[in-house]
This record gives structure tokens, C-alpha cells and sequence, in this order.
């Protein structure tokens, strides 16, 4: 079929319509040297050439034949025309700038810097400088940090990782007391562990360990975050630095200089020894509590077998353990193990040590053995070792691990004769008292506050708590010395009267107040009060000073502020406080010295490895009450073991002064008596199973146990050694302080002043709680004296009652 023709000549209204091509032509406007297109593109001639000039516009006259293919047509004489046709539009077109070129400035275009402000020049120039200056800095300290890598040489492990025991003297300083510390590390190879016990502990202290080049560098910045910025103290050391601050450094480094090092001897080890090496002389030299340092001594003493056989539970809460193995000790906090135990197990997962299904599988928290600690603890000198532990740590700061490790020598105030004459005299006590029967027995330097000899219990490794220090008894009528002495500081002489007949009533009591026995005394003066140790009147003493004042005068003479239920109520001078055994035997020490108050303290000395002194105890005696009024309160406390209850201890042919005391019931049975040079104080008391006081069952042949029966007794027998050798000295005489004030009865009805014999005291001298107890106020039961608060008795005017019990 042919294909029409189309005609190149200009269209005539009938001629046929061309094919749109998508190119629009338009007429240009008159004038104009080329005919523009509607889209910018010059129209061209059918053989390639622009049009120029004038164009008709070309309409369509109706149909217009289609224009078919005939297949590839030649197109070379097209583009050789549309090649000419291009050079001669270019020939045409008006000259312009070529962009980028020049402009007469040097032919380049200017900076974009130019058109900024110049503030902010100066900022990039600025900004420029300290790049260089950081670059500079930066590459100066790297040279520095590899000059001293270089410089660092691995030190040898046995300077550093070979621990040793503390020694604890006696105050000698040469006789051996006992050895805390590690003497019983065994080196396990790392190869007979199973594998697991490893990859606990990277789990536990830093999983990037196989990976790190000896240092955790995301963990110190972590740490550095928390501590600096969200105050929240914490560690990012690597297993490697922290295996060279233990192993090589053997102490825990501060200054910026030793960190330093540290990180760079980390990396050394790192690159020197093999990650298995470092693990395994890690956990051959960490830390597990319980007094054992590596994975051997810790799976001995938390589950009583080889580290070999550690189950893979067992595993994870030992590590779980590392950075606070004291206190987070299941037997210390139970929760805060089994927590740590968790993370250990999880980040086992995280780390790819176990599979989440592995870990799922172990929910049962591995409980550890109870703690056995070294036989060193065993006997009555336990008590004196974990006391003189507690004491280093608080006075000195150094940690109970540093103690077990660093090889200190600690020096205490035990004389060793003293200590046994202590231990001797609690063995004479019969021995048919009930099994929770509690003793208590210490003995204190007057002059210094020295803790001469402790009797804490028969066996530390029974009984984890000290008789002296840590529990506590019921003062009874050895709390009624602080009200005389108040007394005698405000003028009330020893020769002032007042009304003691049982059952008289006071404000301040529920009920009336009863003298042990339920003895009318009649009128008395305040020296026969303390001899007998007369409830009714030491409550009207304590009416006329305050029990405010009593309660400020124990807290001059050195019973602590918090002592348990020491308040100021009515009752408390018939001993409703809880003192510790060793806070009463150091007030009495003041009371001893004249006046003078020391702070009573266990250890003398203490001496690094090398030494070095790292603490001593320095003796600040300090005036608290005047020598007069000390004078005259010796005076009437002497009477007590001259004539009253403590007469048992009067055969030791010395100058004594004491005083007896038994609470309410009979819960606690007190004596404390000193000489001029020293004091002595023995406490008993019973534990009931809720761990409450209950009343002292009676053995030995006695009713009933007060201050004057075996407290008196055994006080005798431990002082009477300790007395021996010792000068015998003379109390000040009585100084007669203040004003002897005619019969100051308080409200009650006078009732009659039966004569008792003095020698009532005697018999039976101590119950005295029994008999203030009854004082109904806050704590009657705490009244030593009386044996029940509120005896029925009717108050007889000449009692046959024995001496009454302080």
C-alpha cells in the first residue's frame, strides 16, 4: 500500500491533516527570527533545518491519510542536515556567559565563606584551631601513653597476691590472741574447673571479656556516666584490670597516675597472657566472703565441696557475689543473692553461655551451707576477736576483708590474767541453771576505759551474739547511783531524810511503790537508802531532781542517748533502761575515777605488714562530775558492799563500792563494783524462745536469783585474781556536799517507821527490781527491786522480812 505523500509545501485550507507528533509549532509573533514551540524547543523544516521567518500555521482541512511504516528508512542525510541545521541555529542565537566562567575577578567564583557574618567566620576559624590543638594534645598523650606502656614491666604476682593473716595480741602485744585472714587458699588449675564456673563469672563482671583487649572501655565510659553525671557510683572495670589490681597491685588504686598504669598493665597482660591464664588466676585470688578468697576456699565454705563439683547454679550465685561478697552473703541478705544469682544466670544468656530453655530449667535458688568460720572463733575468745574486728573497722576504716588479707597486727586491752580469772569465775557458777541462761562479765580500766577481760558466752561459734556488747538487761537498782548523784549536784546532802515505807504512792505511778520485801524503812537518810537499796525513797529522791535530771546525769556518766527505754518517766531510777552490760561497767568507771569519764574501748594499736602505725587509741579523760560529789557518792555505794547486799564481795579485804540490781520478775540480776583502779560488772539474764526476757529460773539453791545472790558471787570470784596483785587503795573521803535536809516525805500518808535491822540486805540483798519494779509506770517490771510490781503484802511495821534487795 502506498504511502501518501505529504506535501512540503504550505497548506492550503484543504489539504490533508499531518499526524500529530507531540511538538507543537505555533505562528511566531511578527518579527521574530525563529518560530518558538509551545515546549521552548525551535521548530524545524522536514529536512532538519529551523524554521525561520515567517510561518503560516498549518490547520487541518479534514481527514488526513494515515502515515504508515515501510520499515527502516535512511537517516543519514537527515542528521547530516540536522548537523548543519544545528550550526547554523547556533550561528543565529544571541552570545551569552558560559556559566562558571570568568567575570573579570580572577576568572573563579568567590568563596561561599565570603558572604557569611563574622561572627561566624570567626566561630569556624575558632572551631578550626581547637580541632588542631585536640589533635595535637591527643597525639602528644598517645605518644606519652606508649612511652610509658613501653616503660611497664609485669611485676612479679608474689609480690602483690600472696596474702596474710591479721594477728590479734593481747595487751602485751606478744601473746597471740588469734590469726584472721587466708590461710587456707588452694590454687585450683583452670582446666579441672567446668566450664561453666568461668563463664559465670564473666557473666557476672564483664561479658566483653573474651572479646576486649584487657580493658572494657564502654563499661568505664558507663561507669564514668553514672558516677560523674547521674551520681550513682559504680565499677567498669575489665576481669583483667580488676585481676591486676588484686593480683599485682594488691590494693585498691585512686590516683589518676596509678589508674593509669593499672589500665595500661592490663592491656600488657592481655597481650602477654592467655584469656584462660587471667581467668583462672582470677578466680584463684578474688574475694568470696566468708573469709575465703578463691573459687576453692568459696565453694568449701558456701556448699562444703570442690570447686570442681560446683553445679552450674551453685556457679552463678558464688559470682553473683564478687563485688560485695560480705554483705550480699545469703546469711546477710538473702534477697539481694538470689538477685544477683538471676542477673548472673540471664546475662549467661545474653552472653551465649546458656540457651534461654537452659536457663528456664534452673529456677531453684542454690541455698549455701551454714557459715563455719575458723576455729579461731571457737570459745569465749571468739567474742573478743569479732569485737575487736568491729572495733578496726569502725575507728580505722579499714575493711573487714583488708583485716583477713592485708596482714595487719592488732594489739588489744585484754590482760590474759584477767581474761581467765573471768572465764574461771563464771565456770564456779552452778551448774544446774536453765540452758538459756545468759552471762555477761567485763571488766574496765577506771582511769583509761581499757577493756581489761570479756566474758561475751561460752562458745562464739554457738552463740553469735556477745553477752557484753551486743545484748542487753534491764538496769534494776543499779541505775539508782545517777539519781544520787544528781542529788548531791543540786545540794541534796547524804544526810537528807526521806519517808521509805513499802507501798507508798507517787504521781505519776498507777499503783502504789513497793520496797523489796515489802520492809517499812520508816524515815531514812540517803546513805541507809542506797545501802538497802529502798525503792520508796530513791522515787521521792528522783521526785525532788527530775526524772529528766537522773536521765541526763547516766547519759553524762556514759550510758548511750539510744539505750533501750531510757526515758525520762518516774520509774527510771528503779532501772526500767536496757543498758548493755559494757555501757553500765564504763558510767561506773566514771563514777570510780573520781568523776573523770573515758571511753571505754577494746583496741589498743593497730600496725600495718610493714609496721607502719595505722591507728592508736588515745586516753582523753574528761571532767564530767565534780571530785566532792564523787567523794560522797563512793562513800554511800561502798555501804552496799559494807553492809547491804553486796556483802559477798566484801571478803576480798579492800576498799569496794557497788551496787546490786534486779529487775521485775526477776528477768535480770545485776552487780557492779569497782575499786578506785578498776570495775568490774557481771549481768544475768534468761532468753526466752521469742528471744524476750523471761524470769531466771532459780538454781543454786536459791528461791530466786538477784543481784546479791550469784551475780554478787561470781563478780567475787573474777575480781578477787584481778585484785590481787593491784595496790591496795583508799575512796576520797566523804565530802559531805550540799545541805542534810530534814524528812521530805512526797504525798503519800506517813505510815509507821519501822525499825529493820540492817542486816535484811543481807540475806537476799539483790531482788531489789522485784521491788521497783512494781512501779506501775512505764516499766515497773523494770524495777529491780521488787520481785512483782504489785505484791499484796500488807505493809507491816516491823517486817521479818530479810534485808531488802537493792
Amino acid at each position: 500500500m502506498n504511502t501518501p505523500r505529504i506535501s512540503a509545501s504550505p497548506a492550503s485550507a484543504a489539504a490533508p491533516v499531518r499526524p500529530s507528533t507531540g511538538i507543537q509549532r505555533t505562528a511566531s509573533a511578527p518579527g521574530a527570527g525563529t518560530v518558538a514551540m509551545a515546549n521552548g524547543i525551535p521548530p524545524w523544516s522536514a529536512t532538519g533545518a529551523p524554521v525561520t521567518g515567517k510561518q503560516p500555521t498549518r490547520r487541518p482541512t479534514g481527514a488526513q491519510p494515515t502515515r504508515r511504516s515501510t520499515g527502516a528508512k535512511p537517516r543519514t542525510s537527515t542528521r547530516a542536515a540536522g548537523a548543519k541545521a544545528t550550526g547554523a541555529s547556533a550561528a543565529s542565537k544571541p552570545s551569552t556567559t558560559a556559566k562558571g566562567g570568568g567575570s573579570g575577578n580572577g576568572g573563579g567564583k568567590g568563596s561561599k565563606r565570603d558572604d557569611w557574618p563574622t561572627w561566624r567566620r570567626w566561630l569556624w576559624r575558632i572551631g578550626i584551631w581547637a580541632l588542631i590543638a585536640l589533635l595535637a594534645v591527643s597525639l602528644i598523650g598517645a605518644i606519652a601513653l606508649f612511652i610509658r606502656y613501653t616503660q611497664l614491666d609485669v611485676p612479679d604476682p608474689d609480690d602483690f597476691a600472696q596474702a596474710q593473716s591479721s594477728i590479734f595480741y593481747f595487751a602485751d602485744g606478744e601473746t597471740e590472741m588469734g590469726r584472721i585472714g587466708v590461710v587456707d587458699r588452694e590454687v585450683v588449675d583452670y582446666d579441672d574447673l567446668p566450664t561453666y564456673v568461668g563463664d559465670a563469672v564473666v557473666a557476672a563482671e564483664d561479658r566483653s571479656f573474651y572479646t576486649n583487649p584487657g580493658i572494657n572501655i564502654l563499661g568505664m565510659s558507663r561507669a564514668m556516666f553514672e558516677t560523674v553525671v547521674l551520681n550513682q557510683p559504680r565499677g567498669g572495670s575489665s576481669i583483667t584490670q580488676q585481676y591486676v589490681e588484686r593480683y599485682y597491685v594488691g590494693e585498691t588504686t585512686t590516683s589518676i597516675q596509678g589508674k593509669i598504669d593499672e589500665t595500661l598493665l592490663a592491656l600488657k597482660i592481655d597481650q602477654e597472657q592467655s584469656k584462660e591464664e587471667v581467668l583462672g588466676n582470677y578466680l584463684n585470688t578474688i574475694y568470696f566472703g566468708r573469709g575465703a578468697y578463691g573459687i576453692q576456699a568459696a565453694a568449701e565454705q558456701y556448699y562444703g565441696k570442690d570447686a570442681a563439683d560446683l553445679t552450674l547454679s551453685e556457679s552463678a550465685m558464688l559470682a553473683g557475689l564478687i563485688p560485695a561478697p560480705s554483705a550480699w552473703d545469703p546469711r546477710v541478705d538473702h534477697d539481694k543473692a538470689e538477685e544477683r544469682w538471676n542477673y548472673v544466670l540471664d546475662g549467661m544468656v545474653d552472653a551465649g553461655f546458656l540457651t534461654q530453655a537452659e536457663r528456664d530449667d534452673i529456677t531453684e535458688f542454690p541455698e549455701p551451707i551454714d557459715y563455719q568460720q575458723e576455729d579461731v572463733f571457737a570459745g569465749t575468745e571468739g567474742y573478743i576477736l569479732q569485737a575487736a574486728i568491729d572495733e578496726v573497722v569502725e575507728k580505722t576504716g579499714v575493711t573487714r576483708e583488708e583485716i583477713e588479707s592485708l596482714g595487719y597486727r592488732i594489739t588489744t586491752t585484754i590482760l590474759p590474767e584477767h581474761q581467765d580469772a573471768a572465764e574461771e569465775a563464771v565456770a564456779t557458777m552452778p551448774d544446774d541453771h536453765a540452758d538459756n541462761l545468759r552471762v555477761a562479765a567485763v571488766t574496765v580500766d577506771s582511769a583509761t576505759g581499757a577493756i581489761t577481760s570479756m566474758y561475751g558466752g561460752p562458745d562464739y561459734l554457738e552463740i553469735q551474739r556477745n553477752a557484753v556488747t551486743q545484748d542487753i538487761a534491764q538496769a534494776g537498782s543499779t541505775f539508782k547511783p545517777f539519781a544520787l548523784i544528781a542529788g548531791l549536784e543540786r545540794g541534796i546532802g547524804l544526810g537528807s531524810e526521806y519517808l521509805a515505807n513499802n507501798e507508798m504512792e507517787f504521781e505519776g505511778f498507777e499503783r502504789p511503790v513497793r520496797n523489796f520485801g515489802g520492809v517499812d524503812y520508816g524515815v531514812v537518810d540517803l546513805v541507809k537508802a542506797t545501802q538497802d537499796s529502798i525503792n520508796t525513797a530513791y522515787v521521792g529522791l528522783n521526785e525532788d531532781v527530775t526524772p529528766q535530771v537522773t536521765m541526763e546525769t547516766a547519759i553524762a556518766a556514759g550510758l548511750p542517748e539510744d539505750t533501750l527505754d531510757l526515758d525520762a518517766n518516774p520509774a527510771n531510777v528503779l532501772g526500767s533502761a536496757s543498758p548493755h552490760p559494757l555501757d553500765m561497767a564504763s558510767a561506773y568507771a566514771t563514777i570510780a575515777s573520781g568523776g573523770l569519764r573515758t571511753e571505754a574501748y577494746l583496741v589498743a594499736s593497730v600496725t600495718d605488714v610493714a609496721g607502719e602505725p595505722v591507728f592508736e587509741q588515745e586516753v582523753e579523760p574528761e571532767r564530767i562530775f565534780a571530785e566532792d560529789v564523787m567523794a560522797d557518792t563512793t562513800f554511800a555505794m561502798q555501804q552496799v558492799v559494807n553492809f547491804g547486799s553486796g556483802q559477798t564481795a566484801k571478803e576480798l579485804g579492800r576498799p569496794l563500792a557497788g551496787k546490786t540490781g534486779t529487775s521485775n520478775d526477776n528477768r535480770s540480776a545485776w552487780f557492779v563494783g569497782f575499786s578506785p583502779q578498776i570495775v568490774g560488772a557481771v549481768a544475768l539474764y534468761q532468753v526466752g524462745e521469742d528471744g524476750s526476757a523471761e524470769q531466771i529460773t532459780p538454781f543454786g539453791g536459791f528461791s530466786q536469783i538477784t543481784g546479791s545472790t550469784v551475780p554478787a558471787a561470781v563478780w567475787t570470784a573474777m575480781m578477787g585474781p584481778i585484785l590481787e596483785p593491784m595496790e591496795i587503795v583508799d575512796f576520797p573521803a566523804r565530802a559531805n556536799v550540799g545541805e542534810d535536809i530534814p524528812i521530805r516525805q512526797p504525798s503519800p500518808s506517813p505510815s509507821p517507821t519501822p525499825e529493820v535491822t540492817e542486816t535484811t540486805e543481807a540475806p537476799e540483798p539483790e531482788p531489789e527490781p522485784e521491788q521497783t519494779t512494781e512501779e506501775p509506770e512505764p516499766e515497773p517490771e523494770e524495777t529491780t527491786e521488787e520481785p512483782d510490781p504489785e505484791p499484796t503484802p500488807p505493809p507491816s511495821p516491823a517486817p521479818t522480812v530479810s534485808p531488802a534487795l537493792p
